[in-house]
């Protein structure tokens, strides 16, 4: 899809579930239910639909997806069904592993930075992307190389550690514009670092939103997921997105809808936000 003179294309790594009552935090599941049907482990399906941004000369990948190294008990715990990987859906754009010049990740949880890396035959972890750059808040890192008992799950080091080997990071202190047009914007809530990344061109705009607002069932403001370590503030961090969406007409695009990648938003006549589909494919 055009964005003014830069190209965005989802590049999906694949499906998963996650139990549903994790993902919809206090929301009973009475209502969330209607939106997303449980299956029988009480899991909920969910797309790891990441991003590949062109633009000036360069091929930005946003996340990265689950990846190839989880065993068979993690796969079958997560229902994983990686058709396509992402290296599969980039190829299909002409894309290989060294085409890539920056990976941008939201956060460094397994579903998001797993593709960061991969297992070689002789089982040494060493970055997916040779030749590109991984960006991520400094503060998130850190968060990760010192998970507690709560987020220790979340956060597997193979997925980020070797890359600080061979010096591929590069990491950032708040908001920072990383190309004319490209910024990675702080959304705190999910994980205290956490972030998206503004797409602007030609007075055309898009936001990734990661974790902040999954899918589009968790549009409703108080629709948080119990993963969040801080549900206060990703409630007023939503807010905020989805008024600078409203105001400023930007795209949305959902990482982990089973459905619907991205959308327009609109107001109702009661100021409760909704969701106006945009195909990215056509």
């Amino acid at each position: 899809m055009k964005l003014g003179a830069f190209e965005i294309y989802p590049v999906t790594d694949g499906r998963f579930r996650l139990d549903g009552g994790a993902m919809f935090g206090v929301v009973p599941k009475v209502l969330w239910e209607k939106c997303c049907a449980a299956d029988e482990l009480n899991r909920v399906p969910l797309s790891l639909t990441c991003l590949l941004i062109r633009a000036q000369g360069k091929n930005i990948l946003v996340d990265t997806g689950l990846g190839s190294k989880e065993d068979d008990k993690f796969q079958r715990m997560f229902a994983v069904d990686r058709t396509p990987t992402l290296l599969d859906s980039l190829k299909r754009l002409g894309f290989g592993r060294e085409d890539i010049h920056m990976v941008i990740n939201t956060h460094l949880h397994f579903d998001h930075a797993g593709g960061n890396t991969m297992r070689e035959s002789d089982e040494t972890i060493t970055p997916t992307f040779p030749k590109a750059r991984y960006v991520t808040q400094q503060g998130e890192f850190e968060d990760a190389a010192r998970a507690n008992e709560r987020t220790k799950a979340s956060y597997r080091r193979d997925n980020f550690t070797p890359i600080a080997h061979v010096n591929q990071w590069e990491f950032l202190h708040g908001d920072t514009e990383l190309f004319p047009g490209i910024t990675a914007i702080v959304t705190a809530g999910h994980t205290r670092y956490h972030q998206g990344v503004k797409i602007e061109s030609e007075g055309q705009a898009a936001f990734f939103l990661g974790d902040l607002i999954p899918t589009v069932s968790h549009l409703p403001l108080p629709y948080i997921m119990g993963y969040d370590l801080f549900p206060v503030q990703t409630l007023e961090t939503k807010r905020w997105v989805l008024d600078r969406a409203f105001e400023e007409k930007w795209l949305l695009l959902f990482e982990h809808d089973p459905l619907i990648q991205a959308g327009d938003v609109g107001k109702d006549q009661e100021g409760k936000y909704f969701l106006r589909e945009v195909k990215l494919w056509q």
